[in-house]
């Protein structure tokens, strides 16, 4: 047997042994012990209920609908009433012409007259409707108009914490990931070092294949180590979004290496982007069953039509519109309709309610109709007009500025969206020859028609190979979420309101 013969069997040997030996070695542990475990959709739940922005919001929307219960006070009938007693220490005097009581006397004389008594009584109920009261009407419509805005606010803030929600995850993700790329580098260097070591010592390697190594480990172990603190740090984060006080308690469901973004669907439509949801099955992340396909054109349709802020700033417009003709019918006459009705008595001695009898009370009752009618009050009106026109004018130039950054926004996520699948594609390919090449490297090396160097390179073409695929699937999800946000749909929040209208201790 030829001595080239016995180094192959040996290094084969050696190599035998040293990979019993890992593989009864236990695998770290990618998540943190305990803590709740999350699927997405729960994360985006907990967070529409607990968020604290979103509260605020729900807030503001409970006040216009108290500001549309007191608009259309302006408009019901009014009953007012009032009540009033009088004790006269001293009854006051009128002075009136003598000539009315004496013929004879003097035009210029004057004679003290005293009215009223010791006890004065008054009642009065007054029913007032307003038949014409052009302000009050549009002022109905602007506190609706208010509300419906102030929906609208509810709805565009719950898109926005789902979406941040997502991203919290997707980081929460991408750090387990890197925890667990960088735990697996850890693994296979030590592996190649134990494997060096033992052929050093049995001749067939050099010292310095082994420092090589050694340094190698050294500098990739405090990489496990900060990825390990950047999945907690990821995980805190996640939870001040859901609102939790154990900041410590959260752990996410799914992995991004079970993601699998497939193919591209080849159609005629060129310029068609393939929109294909990630969603839970059980604790994995999986791709939906029915991708969509969209076009730039459909995309900004649906952006136009339901994009919270467009909405918002469409339906501030219209406020405004209300608030300029509630200020033009100032110029417009008031009709109300009024009754009256009142009691009177006077009496003198000691305090009888309302007289006591009927001979001291007097009655009174009247309908009518009051007209007023502005005439001139300074240059208030117009210039309330003019301020109220320029605030219109401004909110319609927002939304032009608005619906421009609104297309590029979904334009640039519809690229990146399409780039990142097609880079996650590759990188698929990638990680998957770059797999087979270190196995190849690790044979050769074993059988001794290799170099520990060409090991190491195809350890590292490994390793950024998975790194590459881990963050095109992160940016895919990424894209993903913010494309809907810039639309304006997502799939998690009712899009009646009613999930981000209330909590779930309103509901029981």
């Amino acid at each position: 047997m030829s001595q080239t013969t016995k180094n192959r069997r040996g290094r084969q040997a050696i190599a035998l042994l040293v990979t019993l030996f890992s593989w009864a070695l236990p695998a770290a542990a990618q998540q943190p012990a305990g803590g709740r475990v999350l699927t997405l959709e729960d994360a985006i739940r907990i967070a529409i209920q607990n968020n604290r922005d979103l509260e605020d919001a729900r807030l503001g929307y409970q006040g216009a609908r108290g500001q549309v219960r007191e608009a259309w006070s302006s408009v019901y009938p009014t009953l007012d009433l009032a009540a009033s007693y009088t004790r006269n220490l001293s009854v006051s005097a009128n002075f009136l012409p003598a000539i009315i009581f004496d013929p004879e006397a003097s035009p210029d004389d004057l004679i003290p007259v005293k009215f009223g008594a010791d006890n004065q009584w008054a009642f009065s109920l007054r029913a007032e409707q307003p038949l014409f009261r052009a302000a009050a009407f549009l002022g109905v419509g602007a506190a609706a108009r208010y509300q419906r805005l102030q929906g609208e606010v509810v709805r565009g803030r719950s898109i926005s914490v789902a979406t941040r929600v997502k991203m919290a995850y997707y980081d929460v993700l991408l750090a387990d990931e890197s925890t667990r790329l960088n735990d697996n580098t850890v693994r296979r260097v030590r592996q190649t070092l134990n494997e060096t070591q033992k052929m050093n010592e049995a001749g067939l390697s050099s010292n310095y294949d082994v420092l090589r190594l050694q340094v190698e480990l050294a500098n990739i172990e405090p990489q496990l180590r900060r990825s390990r603190n950047a999945s907690h740090a990821a995980r805190r984060l996640l939870a001040v979004e859901l609102g939790l006080e154990n900041l410590d308690s959260v752990n996410v469901a799914g992995a991004l290496s079970e993601i699998d973004l497939g193919e591209p669907v080849v159609t005629e439509e060129t310029d068609a982007v393939e929109l294909v949801p990630v969603v839970h099955r059980g604790t994995e992340l999986v791709l939906s069953d029915a991708p969509s396909r969209i076009t730039q054109q459909s995309a900004l349709e649906i952006a136009r039509a339901s994009r919270s802020d467009l909405r918002q700033l469409d339906l501030t417009a219209q406020l405004r519109r209300t608030e300029l003709r509630v200020e033009q019918s100032e110029y417009l006459p008031q009709i109300n309709l009024f009754g009256v009705y009142t009691i009177n008595a006077q009496h003198n001695g000691d305090p009888a309610f309302f007289g006591g009898d009927n001979r001291f009370r007097s009655y009174g009752r009247q309908v009518g109709v009051e007209v007023s009618v502005p005439i001139f009050a300074g240059l208030r009106r117009p210039a309330r007009i003019e301020q109220k026109r320029v605030v219109l004018e401004q909110v319609l130039t927002q939304r032009e500025l608005l619906v421009d950054a609104v297309e590029n926004e979904v334009k640039t996520y519809l690229d990146q969206v399409e780039e990142a699948r097609t880079r996650a594609q590759a990188q698929h390919f990638a990680r998957s020859q770059a797999q087979r090449g270190y196995e190849i490297a690790s044979a050769q090396y074993r059988e001794g028609i290799s170099s520990q160097l060409e090991v190491t390179d195809a350890e590292v073409a490994l390793r950024q190979s998975e790194f590459n695929l881990a963050e095109a699937v992160y940016d895919y999800l990424a894209a993903r979420a913010r494309l809907d946000e810039a639309m304006g749909l997502d799939l998690s929040v009712d899009v009646g309101g009613k999930v981000a209208f209330q909590r779930e201790d309103d509901k029981r």
